[in-house]
């Protein structure tokens, strides 16, 4: 699993992972547990729908 997240890419991520987790913490809503998914590829650096897609936005190995 190389990085295929980019460094601007994951501040996005992490950012819009945490605003989903919170709205959905606010308005009592089990659809906040999406944002787990954007602040996790986010964390880890590698998002598993880029490779089918052959995005790589991590501008150190590309």
């Amino acid at each position: 699993m190389k990085c295929n997240v980019g460094k601007t890419d994951r501040i996005f991520r992490i950012i819009l992972g945490v605003v989903i987790l919170a709205l959905g913490w606010y308005f009592k809503s089990w659809w906040g547990l999406i944002g787990i998914v954007p602040l996790v590829t986010g964390a880890i650096g590698w998002c598993a729908l880029y490779v089918p897609l052959k995005l790589n936005t991590n501008k150190a190995e590309s």
